[in-house]
């Protein structure tokens, strides 16, 4: 049992997770071994800290940070993975855990201060890294720009070498017409 003072002191970690975290993911851990657990936090990556919660403290918590959506999804032995920064990484390393480990229900969590279901959540890990993403943009928006130049050149390359076969005419036709008045 913890005291009054644990308690706070927890409410408050908590707060200063939701604070600092970009989207929360909760899933229900029942089952699980502390070693499969150990292996869960791994699977992750580092944009993600996964931790057991006290349902009770993290309503209150939540609440104090402003996070809304939560309280549905927070009975029976709850699991948060805090997510700094890019979610797809850490959504992709709960759905395979999952997979692997069907004892680990993944419930839904939050993103961008707007609640999101397990399915979305699903939808989420089913995407490239947002690295891939910007990847894949700067090599579309390249392949664009290079054809654009190439269209944008043709015009000129062909007025180019137009202007070199009126100059080549206009030398081979001075020439004769120096040398008809001698």
């Amino acid at each position: 049992m913890l005291t009054r003072a644990q308690k706070k002191t927890e409410v408050e970690e908590l707060r200063d997770r939701f604070s600092r975290a970009t989207s929360v993911f909760v899933a229900e851990y029942r089952g699980l071994t502390v070693a499969q657990l150990k292996t869960l936090r791994r699977t992750l990556g580092e944009t993600a800290n996964y931790a057991v919660v006290k349902n009770t403290l993290t309503k209150i918590a939540a609440k104090e940070a402003g996070v809304e959506g939560l309280d549905d999804l927070l009975a029976g032995p709850s699991a948060l993975a805090f997510v700094k920064g890019d979610p797809v990484e850490a959504a992709k390393g709960l759905r395979d855990f999952a997979k692997a480990h069907p004892l680990l229900v993944i419930k839904g969590g939050v993103m961008d201060g707007r609640p999101i279901t397990a399915a979305e959540l699903a939808k989420i890990a089913d995407l490239e890294s947002r690295e891939v993403l910007l990847a894949k943009l700067a090599g579309a928006m390249k392949g664009s720009l290079s054809q654009a130049v190439s269209l944008f050149a043709a015009p000129l390359a062909q007025t180019a070498r137009l202007i070199e076969a009126l100059r080549a005419k206009a030398e081979a036709e001075a020439p004769e017409t120096a040398a008809a008045p001698a």
